[in-house]
């Protein structure tokens, strides 16, 4: 069965050829690899079908590890690289990119699911018809609230069309000229899926399966999970790139940091992600112990929901922001090791500006903003927060009683919500939340980054803009920004961006962190990004 019908639009028909290539060594056999690599984790993912989902962890344990997108960014040069496509042209007026596929790439091999023939243009095509049409019968697979970064990037209008030149060739049509489109291709949403074996789904009723049965081109295959406790990869054997040094990689869901710091010491996993500052002190100190960081492209924030009374306020919003003790909160919480934050992204990229103040702590001042927006007695709210810490959230509970304790300061009374992460997620992109303890992690050096999927219009729909903040003249800057290659341009309107951004308060900013991570000395090849993404395919353990 076709995902696509003859009468589908233009950019949904790839015009498949009758025949199929076979893979000719997709079972070729290959030589003992080194020892297993044990990652400590934070939380489990919400799936493997990465397009569904909007959470760094979903990110790290599918689109890292199983899949390959087109192109990719390179965090060393700062430039988008090839990937799947091995090349591709632009058009003089920016509405027209031609990407050729690297030959003889192998989809995996699984219990699931055995290809018979390599990638092509078809599987392109599929990979963005499902998210952009929704007669595709596999678009309503993610339900009403869409595919979260294609919406809140606003693909759906600024794709016109995808299109199969030859079996190795796929063009996208813009509507209009795109400065992000290349980076936004780097992300992990769009990773390229086999349509042959989502037709072999599609034909048995059980596209859920995708969800749970990955099938990509990267370096390691899914071989089990055991939710809440283990993931289980194997080195990929047709990988088109330079083959992973391990033969398997694991990832132990560790929620609790100290119990990830434990574990790394006592040389049960070799690598532990998104460690405690006081932990990553102590490891430095060790020396069975390396510890690898970085300034991180990520900032951490307490979202305000705008469509919630009385937080549709400005003055109460500003209120919060007043009320709320920055210095003590970066110290008990991040050692002192996140700077303060102020603007959506942190200070490490252009565009940033750097003439805009942060709201100063004033309780007196806050009460008095409270008053004049008709709260002189304060109100009663709630502040949301995830259970485990991350590298965005080191101690949550203990943020989160910090933050209570300053509202109450003011007259606010905020009962704390500890909700399991998936849950907290997807009741977040709803708009259920009052106050909510957050971070982004931006997938490259790209403002628009943030902007576009957290404070767009399009993103209140997709539920990625927590602040569920829709202004018309925001929204014109961010689109305008998105609409020119001129940096300088972008750069002056990025800043009206993040001057209303600052004024509204739709935010309390929290820090820009560094990210981290503790691995036992025996470990080589292993770096952190700034962007939250995992390369475990370079790792060696000796």
């Amino acid at each position: 069965m076709r995902l696509t019908s003859p009468t589908a639009p233009a950019f949904l028909r790839s015009n498949r050829p009758a025949f199929v290539l076979v893979a000719a060594c997709a079972l070729a056999a290959t030589p003992a690899l080194a020892k297993p690599l044990t990652v400590c984790t934070e939380s489990s993912p919400d799936g493997f079908d990465v397009v569904q989902f909007n959470s760094l962890v979903t990110t790290n344990a599918s689109a890292d590890v199983i899949f390959n997108s087109l192109v990719a960014y390179d965090e060393a040069q700062k430039k988008v690289v090839p990937a799947l496509a091995d090349k591709w042209e632009v058009s003089a007026d920016g509405l027209s990119y031609t990407f050729h596929l690297r030959p003889n790439v192998q989809f995996q091999t699984t219990e699931w699911f055995k290809p018979t023939r390599a990638l092509n243009a078809d599987d392109v095509v599929f990979t963005f018809a499902r998210m952009l049409d929704a007669n595709n019968p596999w678009h309503k697979v993610a339900g009403a609230s869409g595919f979260p970064h294609a919406q809140s990037m606003g693909l759906v209008k600024l794709v016109k069309s995808v299109t199969k030149v030859d079996p190795n060739t796929v063009k996208f049509e813009l509507n209009e000229p795109n400065a992000t489109f290349l980076s936004i291709l780097t992300m992990g949403f769009a990773s390229i899926y086999s349509s042959e074996y989502a037709d072999q789904l599609l034909k048995a009723g059980k596209q859920v399966d995708l969800n749970a049965q990955p099938v990509g081109t990267g370096p390691f295959t899914l071989k089990s999970y055991t939710k809440d406790a283990l993931i289980r990869y194997d080195a990929n054997p047709t990988f088109w790139g330079t083959k992973p040094k391990v033969d398997r990689l694991i990832y132990a869901i560790t929620p609790d940091a100290a119990v990830r710091a434990q574990k790394v010491k006592a040389g049960e996993c070799q690598i532990a992600l998104s460690p405690k500052p006081q932990d990553v002190a102590a490891a430095k100190q060790d020396n069975a112990l390396k510890v690898v960081e970085t300034p991180a492209f990520m900032t951490a924030f307490v979202a305000l929901n705008t469509q919630k009374k009385p937080l549709d306020n400005q003055k109460v919003r500003q209120a919060l922001n007043m009320a709320f003790d920055r210095t003590t909160y970066l110290k008990a919480i991040f050692d002192n090791t996140a700077t303060p934050a102020t603007n959506p992204w942190p200070p490490i990229t252009w565009g940033y500006d750097k003439s805009i103040q942060p709201y100063p702590y004033d309780p007196a001042k806050a009460k008095q903003l409270l008053a004049d927006a008709g709260y002189p007695n304060g109100f009663s709210t709630t502040i949301w927060v995830r259970p485990n810490g991350s590298v965005l959230n080191p101690n949550p509970r203990a943020g989160a009683e910090l933050l209570q304790a300053d509202f109450a300061k003011i007259g606010v009374k905020a009962d704390i919500k500890v909700i399991e992460w998936g849950e907290l997620i997807k009741q977040a992109k709803q708009g259920q939340h009052d106050t909510l303890f957050m971070g982004w992690a931006g997938d490259n050096g790209d403002p628009d980054n943030y902007l576009s999927p957290l404070f767009s219009c399009n993103a209140v729909q997709s539920g990625i803009n927590f602040a569920r903040f829709c202004d018309p003249q925001l929204d014109k800057l961010i689109a305008d920004g998105k609409a020119t290659a001129d940096q300088a341009k972008r750069v002056k309107l990025y800043e009206a961006a993040q001057q209303i951004i600052r004024d509204q308060a739709l935010w309390i900013p929290l820090g820009y962190p560094t990210a981290a991570a503790i691995t036992r000395t025996n470990v080589s090849g292993y770096q952190v990004s700034p962007f939250g993404r995992q390369n475990f395919a370079s790792v060696a353990v000796q």
